[in-house]
This record gives C-alpha cells, sequence and structure tokens, in this order.
C-alpha cells in the first residue's frame, strides 16, 4: 500500500464520518438555536431546558436517518473489504 492509498483511504473514512455525523449534529444545532432563542425572548435561563430537547432531537434524528445511516456505514465497509486486493499489491 502506497502513500497515496492510505491518504485516499483515510480521506473516504473522514468524509463517511462527517456524513454519519451530520444529520445528529444538525438537529441538535437547530433544536438548540431555537431554545436559545426562546430563553433569550422569556429570560427563562434553566439548564434542564436545553439539554433534554437536544437529546431528543438527537434520538428523532437517528430514528429518522439510521437506515441510511445503516446503507452508508454498510457500503463504505463493502468497498473498503471489497479493494483490500488492491490494496496489498
Amino acid at each position: 500500500m502506497t502513500g497515496v492509498t492510505a491518504v485516499a483511504i483515510g480521506i473516504s473514512a473522514m468524509k463517511t464520518a462527517l456524513l454519519l455525523s451530520a444529520p445528529v449534529l444538525v438537529f441538535s444545532l437547530v433544536i438548540g438555536l431555537l431554545i436559545s432563542i426562546l430563553q433569550a425572548a422569556t429570560q427563562i435561563q434553566e439548564m434542564t431546558l436545553t439539554f433534554v430537547p437536544k437529546i431528543f432531537a438527537a434520538v428523532l434524528a437517528v430514528v429518522i436517518f439510521g437506515p441510511w445511516m445503516l446503507r452508508l456505514m454498510i457500503s463504505y465497509t463493502t468497498q473498503l473489504i471489497s479493494n483490500i486486493p488492491m490494496y496489498v499489491r
């Protein structure tokens, strides 16, 4: 395996990790922003008000995007394993 191949595998892994984490992070970010705006408007500074909705949003994102995330992980792993003979020249 050459250095170029190792870097290509690493870049592909990073892209896959970014794609896998994006739905959960975006859902949590949007909910956190909405809760922050609500807290600023009403001057309610309860800490649990920020964490509990974000946790629910993260779980909802995993439920909604879970099948897509699983297919993405399976396709990446299948591609990686099927290319092993090419990597070991």
